[in-house]
């Protein structure tokens, strides 16, 4: 039998135009991002919120002990999708995308295996949209904005600052800091980790202060999006 990256790279794949077009999206309803991604619109569920005659059934699959082999929740649910297409049901299947963490190591990815897997397995696996990417960037964009204020307050005095910029000092405590930044990688050497270190007599820098990493998925905002 093939593998499972031989039979993702051996099967023709449709254009995901073609899938939407099938799946009774317009073709203004949905963006693409290359020949086999795309992101839906909202507003999309409006229309088909109109037709009560298509209302449906959600099968969640929640857990599962995944066999020697790998066989899990991804597989399952897809697995599951086939079969009911097979029998000729209208059927869509969602899963979450992979972090580019369990991807790097031996956990591996989470597209599937065998003849029931997410086609490109590289693409889905990899950034696909870059959702990832924007909950990481917005997180340590909220992690630069914090350490810049606690530099200003400290350089300056509380009082200063307040007469300066006229706003109320935040007067951080930075042992109760408990938002880490984040990245999309396993990256143990970077759980804890000291940040803010200077030259001898210089604060430019900042101020030294423990910090640590937290992958992308475990963010705050990610459980916004989420």
């Amino acid at each position: 039998m093939q593998s499972d990256i031989e039979i993702c790279r051996n099967t023709p794949l449709s254009s995901i135009a073609t899938v939407a077009a099938n799946a009774g999206l317009l073709p203004h309803e949905f963006d693409t991002h290359g020949k086999h991604k795309a992101k839906v619109h909202p507003q999309c569920l409006e229309r088909l919120n109109t037709n009560t005659n298509q209302d449906g059934k959600l099968v969640l699959v929640t857990a599962i002990t995944p066999t020697p082999l790998g066989e899990g929740k991804t597989v399952t649910t897809i697995g599951l999708s086939q079969g009911l297409s097979k029998i000729n049901q209208s059927v869509m299947a969602c899963i979450r995308q992979p972090s580019m963490g369990p991807v790097f190591g031996v956990k591996g990815g989470a597209a599937g295996g065998g003849y029931s897997q997410v086609a490109p397995m590289e693409e889905l696996n990899l950034h696909l949209t870059g959702d990832i990417h924007a909950v990481t960037a917005a997180h340590n964009l909220a992690s630069a904005a914090l350490d810049a204020r606690l530099y200003h307050e400290q350089r300056e005095g509380y009082a200063a600052f307040e007469a300066r910029t006229g706003l109320k000092a935040l007067k951080i405590d930075v042992d109760r800091i408990t938002w880490k930044r984040v990245m999309d990688h396993n990256d143990r050497a970077l759980r804890m980790v000291k940040i803010g270190l200077n030259e001898e007599g210089k604060t430019i820098n900042g101020f030294e202060r423990s910090e640590g990493f937290d992958i992308s998925a475990a963010s705050e905002l990610m459980a916004i999006l989420a």
